[in-house]
């Protein structure tokens, strides 16, 4: 099999499919893995760290594509991309297909592309081990952007998230307990913020308050507990999403102009689509825009400037399923592994139902 791992061409974005463990996996499992020259410059290996691994570097996008049975990327194909895909081709990254265009989608049924998307791949339980490094980063790097985005020469209420002797802390809001949100939610207490999370499922809420020692409100994610949670909220967190689907959208314009001028809301589920009426997806050159007097952050590549880590975290979570396919054959691996085969969302140009 030839692999291929193209350059990520989104602004902004230095995360790559594959670092250079990955293609040692590969090459060792008898196939030919072709690299996009500067492909993982963004996350620190050089075309010398590819090479030494025995892949063989390619210099022209078009190539790559032309070589490859089978296309390791971090997030969707752009428009450029799919230009250069080959029919009958298979593509594996955090592809997010809910939120493709519909030509861009059109046109990946009709070269007959086969599609894993990685943020499907669910094991037992609801467990996605290839989404949850990655939801886990992001959780953590909402602090550091809410903690800047609060500050007046960002536009924000100036204020510190943990406060200080004889000034309250940051009141924090989390729309949803999943893994994302659970991790904010740490995050932020850790500090001293006051946080409160709201979620659909008692037990989700449960977990995250039994994992976090420090003190936190827990509410049922009903519409008048987020609206009256917006009302007081210095920083909002949206953090929830369906598999497979467009995120739901949970919070109304009315809500967001509830909020106090100069707070900051985050959506985490842009990538889906967003979980606000106000939402729209912005890029790390301009991350923010105000609405309702609200600064919004809405970066559906969030975790993209954290190049290295986020590949690491990337290549954890999917190395079972990689290891597998090496071994036998992508086929192969989806007949054996249930897991994998739920994060199959096109196969042969046709759109797959999720298994149960």
């Amino acid at each position: 099999m030839n692999v291929g791992v193209p350059k990520e061409n989104r602004p902004f974005e230095y995360r790559v499919g594959l670092p250079p463990a990955g293609v040692d996996l590969f090459v060792k499992a008898g196939h030919t893995v072709y690299i996009e020259s500067g492909a993982g410059k963004g996350a620190g290996f050089q075309d010398e760290d590819y090479a030494l691994a025995g892949g063989q570097m390619i210099y022209s996008t078009e190539e790559l594509y032309g070589r490859s049975d089978m296309l390791l990327r971090f997030t969707q194909p752009q428009p450029d991309d799919i230009e250069y895909l080959q029919e009958g081709q298979a593509v594996l990254g955090f592809l997010h297909l809910a939120a493709l265009r519909p030509p861009l989608l059109a046109e990946l049924k009709r070269k007959r592309i086969t599609a894993i998307s990685y943020e499907l791949v669910e094991e037992a339980e609801g467990y996605r081990p290839i989404l949850a490094p990655l939801s886990e980063l992001g959780g953590r790097m909402t602090l550091q952007v809410a903690g800047a985005l609060l500050q007046n020469n960002f536009g924000g209420r100036g204020i510190l998230l943990g406060g200080v002797a004889g000034v309250p802390p940051a009141e924090v809001v989390i729309l949803g307990a999943g893994i994302a949100g659970g991790t904010a939610a740490a995050a932020f207490s850790s500090v001293g913020a006051h946080v409160t999370i709201l979620d659909v499922s008692l037990r989700s809420l449960q977990r995250v308050q039994q994992s976090i020692k420090a003190p936190l409100s827990t509410l049922r994610a009903t519409e008048e507990n987020i609206t009256r949670a917006c009302t007081y909220a210095d920083v909002l967190i949206g953090a929830v999403m369906i598999p497979g689907e467009p995120a739901p959208v949970v919070l109304t314009r009315a809500m967001i102009a509830a909020m106090k001028p100069g707070s900051v809301f985050l959506d985490l589920s842009i990538d889906q689509g967003g979980c606000s009426e106000t939402s729209r997806p912005t890029t790390h050159q301009d991350p923010t825009f105000v609405q309702e007097g609200v600064i919004h952050y809405c970066v559906p590549t969030m975790t993209g400037v954290l190049g290295r880590t986020a590949t690491y975290a990337l290549f954890n979570g999917a190395f079972p399923y990689l290891q597998a396919i090496a071994s036998f054959s992508l086929e192969d691996a989806l007949t054996a592994n249930q897991a994998l085969a739920r994060g199959l969302s096109i196969r042969d140009g046709k759109l797959q139902t999720r298994r149960e």
